[in-house]
């Protein structure tokens, strides 16, 4: 839901950085980038072209009924977590061929979201870290790597101190872990905030796959009410952190450039990347627009070069 509301956004700008602070990539690319149109596919493997694997399922999960995708059939895990009002397509749908050229995708939908069903409970990200250990304990996979964009990026981080043995790597994009990591005015336009300032992509993205928008509007309400009641996390909770993680931002995102420093500062093996465009831009997430640029390519590349170095550790 960061992001969503129309009314929040406007007139959003950031203040400068100490540029020591920052690993900034700045380009302006002037070639005109693969212009893919990937979207989420059901029963057929149709990613890259290729013959990468490609089927779907669903797992009870802490009395859910949750779906997953598994794509691509080399390489190590990656596990997908999506953003607020979102499900696979929106989020990932573009990057999701590149990713399962390298690596064996696990794409998940939380609670209430897409194909998944809801609980009689609110929605947190503490909870929708234990429903995707449980959902990677039903699949029998003991370690992954997790890309989370957004509020999938604030699950990323919970599932990294809830279940630090099953982490290998963290890619958080566009999240937080205070509400000071929001604009002036967000948690306020929030309040106010009703179904008809969710982007269309996002509603006709989630009527496609569940038509009863009672539901839409169930999903609406709790991701809406989290965030409203989003506490901020102590300092000490990043800090406990040992998976070595990649921050990424935007420069016009509507997390602030300065959260996105404090907790790359926080989580003591991490390293931050701050890229052109607004929040989800350097992915292609739905909503932004296509710009030419190779900017996610960019992206991707730098993101598959973290996940594939090795420390000390290993890891």
């Amino acid at each position: 839901m960061i992001g969503r509301n129309a009314s929040i956004l406007l007139n959003l700008k950031f203040h400068g950085m100490k540029r020591n602070y920052i690993f900034c990539i700045l380009l302006i690319f002037v070639a005109a980038a693969c212009h893919q149109n990937s979207k989420q596919h059901n029963m057929k493997s149709q990613t890259s072209g290729d013959s990468t694997a490609f089927r779907t399922g669903y797992a009870e999960v802490n009395g859910i009924n949750m779906y997953y995708e598994l794509h691509g059939d080399k390489g190590e895990y990656l596990v997908l977590i999506h953003g607020g009002g979102s499900t696979i397509g929106t989020t990932f749908g573009k990057i999701l061929p590149m990713l399962a050229d390298h690596y064996r995708v696990v794409a998940v939908e939380l609670q209430a979201h897409g194909h998944t069903g809801d609980r009689d409970a609110p929605e947190s990200f503490e909870q929708d870290a234990d429903d995707v250990a449980a959902l990677l304990s039903h699949l029998h996979i003991a370690k992954a790597s997790f890309f989370g964009f957004s509020n999938g990026g604030s699950t990323a981080m919970q599932i990294a101190v809830r279940h630090p043995a099953i982490v290998n790597k963290l890619v958080i994009a566009s999240a937080i872990y205070k509400r000071s990591g929001l604009p002036p005015g967000f948690f306020e336009g929030m309040e106010h905030a009703t179904l008809d300032n969710m982007p269309k992509e996002l509603q006709d993205a989630f009527l496609k796959i569940n038509p009863d928008r009672s539901k839409l509007l169930n999903m609406f309400t709790k991701d809406r009410d989290r965030m409203l009641h989003f506490k901020d996390w102590p300092d000490e909770m990043l800090q406990s952190v040992t998976a070595p993680a990649l921050i990424i931002n935007g420069d016009r995102d509507v997390v602030t450039n300065a959260h996105a420093v404090a907790m790359s500062e926080l989580i003591k093996n991490s390293r931050l990347m701050i890229l052109p465009g607004s929040h989800g831009a350097y992915m292609g997430e739905i909503e932004t627009p296509e710009t030419g640029s190779n900017i996610v390519k960019l992206t991707m590349e730098v993101i598959r070069e973290f996940l594939d170095e090795r420390g000390e550790d290993g890891r």
